[in-house]
């Protein structure tokens, strides 16, 4: 290997490795069981592990017949709006919670109507939590399985169709059989990133404990209060990080392999 290849990989290293060994060297190990039970943590783990799995299933729910209809749909616009359902991927954050409150805040294009029709309000709520985060993961969720979608072999939905079987049975016992390897890395990556979220949420939906304090909301709080309490939270998003990467790892680490 060219030794300047060689000295800038060793760079490259040391970049990324070094941040999460001085979290792990600073981490307070002899208290940690202790700080993780403590109301204000507990309270905060709770509520992220309710959000973002609520998140996941509606991300389930329409983003596995939306990816459906971008991959096997024929409709004027589909790559418009392949696009715009992408934009999440890379928006920052907080423009996506500036986003919903325009369109869902007490003023906003629907958030108006829902509050003077049905009394629901949104914003600040743990409901809006769950749309802070359902609408920055559910795009990881959507490519993921359209591309699963796309590189199917299609004969076998096409043997179902001749065999009697409806569009609905066919995607239920053929399709989705065969996409479920990359359904379920689509479901833990929305699953993860949703946890994660911290812009979208803050903008959207605030920072209150035990309705809107998730885990990085937590983080962000407890670093000017309480150090070690936020390098403990920081500690378990670190581990369900690794535990993805860990549980993908022969769909996406392996060469060769994609989602």
């Amino acid at each position: 290997m060219p030794v300047p290849l060689a000295v800038a990989g060793a760079v490259a290293i040391g970049f990324l490795l070094l941040p999460l060994a001085g979290l792990l060297l600073r981490a307070p190990w002899r208290s940690l069981p202790a700080l993780l039970v403590t109301p204000a943590v507990g309270e905060a783990l709770r509520l992220s592990l309710i959000t973002s799995t609520i998140a996941t299933v509606l991300s389930l729910l329409v983003g596995v017949p939306l990816a459906w209809l971008l991959a096997r749909a024929t409709f004027p616009g589909r790559g418009l709006l392949r696009a715009v359902v992408t934009v999440p991927l890379v928006l920052p954050p907080v423009v996506g919670g500036v986003a919903l409150l325009l369109a869902f805040g007490r003023r906003g294009i629907v958030g108006r109507h829902l509050d003077a029709w049905f009394g629901i309000t949104l914003p600040f709520t743990t409901a809006g939590v769950v749309m802070a985060e359902a609408f920055v993961a559910m795009p990881f969720l959507i490519v993921t399985v359209e591309g699963a979608l796309r590189s199917t072999d299609r004969r076998f939905e096409d043997a179902s169709a001749t065999l009697g079987a409806s569009r609905w049975v066919t995607f239920h016992r053929v399709t989705l059989p065969m996409i479920a390897p990359s359904l379920g890395a689509g479901a833990v990556l929305c699953w993860a990133r949703a946890l994660g979220e911290f812009g979208a949420t803050i903008t959207f939906a605030g920072n209150y404990p035990g309705t809107t304090q998730t885990m990085p909301l937590a983080v962000y709080l407890a670093l000017e209060t309480d150090p070690d309490a936020a390098i403990a939270l920081s500690l378990v998003l670190l581990a369900v990080a690794v535990g993805v990467l860990l549980l993908l790892r022969e769909r996406w680490l392996r060469p060769g392999n994609a989602l």
